[in-house]
């Protein structure tokens, strides 16, 4: 890879985290009103998480690397519509507030995530749920559909990939040393876990994807996909810079009935930069 590639890459990164709203973990609540916070026990580890509304349709939102419900959902926390949805936003183990464990990644780490988040809706009193899963919580997403297609209502995913490519990998380990990051990127992650925790965590998570590539042909959940029944929703920002249009094309030639919209401005973080567009996507689609 040449340093050119690795610069291009480091300013996409930049580009994507500098236009996330970041909250500090001391906050004890969201700033969206309205919005509840609690901890469960699941699976041996408490799960933190965030939910609103009270509405007869459970959701749960899924967050990406190293994010969480409220940094990552901010929007949907605010303005889904609270009288159709109950929307629960989540912290994945070792992410965000469900600290501890310390976060890992194990080659089942999608797997694991994919049961943690279907028990804790379980243990919040829901008995089936839409799933909205944004990059590695689309992942997630992808795979509870395929395993617990009893519980999974309907599904949305966006900046998700079943499979690493070659060009995927060089991305990922062109940002891998924090170091490179610019202030605006590093800062406000450092403030939620300390350089120490993101630098660590961060290299992990690119060893682990790493990992897909050299033990598993590049296979997270590709085999997963035509296991899915749902009605499915993949939406894809033209201009993402973190996942290559052939993914969520990949995505919806595998999953029967599936639909395809792509917003032509969009980018990874498509929810955050154009929130009211993307919730009336989601919640025509849900409705």
């Amino acid at each position: 890879m040449t340093l050119s590639t690795a610069k291009s890459s480091l300013r996409c990164l930049s580009r994507l985290m500098n236009t996330v709203t970041w909250i500090p973990l001391n906050l004890s609540v969201c700033t969206c009103s309205s919005v509840a916070s609690g901890k469960v026990e699941v699976n041996g580890v408490h799960l933190h998480y965030k939910h609103t509304g009270h509405g007869n349709q459970a959701v749960l939102l899924l967050p990406g690397a190293m994010g969480c419900g409220e940094t990552d959902f901010g929007p949907q926390l605010k303005t889904l519509n609270k009288e159709l949805f109950t929307v629960v936003a989540w912290d994945p183990r070792g992410y965000g507030r469900s600290i501890p464990p310390n976060r890992d990644f194990p080659p089942d780490f999608f797997e694991r995530d994919a049961k943690d988040a279907v028990d804790l809706m379980h243990a919040l009193k829901f008995k089936r749920f839409s799933l909205l899963g944004w990059s590695d919580g689309g992942i997630t997403a992808l795979i509870a559909a395929a395993k617990y297609p009893a519980l999974v209502h309907k599904l949305v995913v966006w900046g998700a990939n079943s499979y690493i490519t070659e060009e995927d990998l060089k991305l990922y380990n062109a940002v891998r040393d924090i170091s490179k990051w610019s202030e605006n990127m590093r800062k406000p992650m450092e403030e939620i876990y300390g350089r120490e925790y993101l630098a660590k965590t961060f290299d992990a998570w690119v060893e682990g994807m790493n990992h897909f590539a050299k033990n598993s042909n590049g296979n997270i959940c590709r085999h997963l996909l035509p296991f899915i029944d749902c009605p499915t929703f993949i939406i894809h920002g033209q201009k993402d810079a973190m996942v290559p249009p052939f993914h969520p094309k990949f995505i919806h030639q595998q999953i029967k009935d599936s639909k395809l919209h792509v917003m032509t401005e969009g980018k990874h973080n498509l929810h955050l930069r154009f929130a009211e567009e993307f919730n009336r996507l989601v919640e025509d689609f849900l409705k």
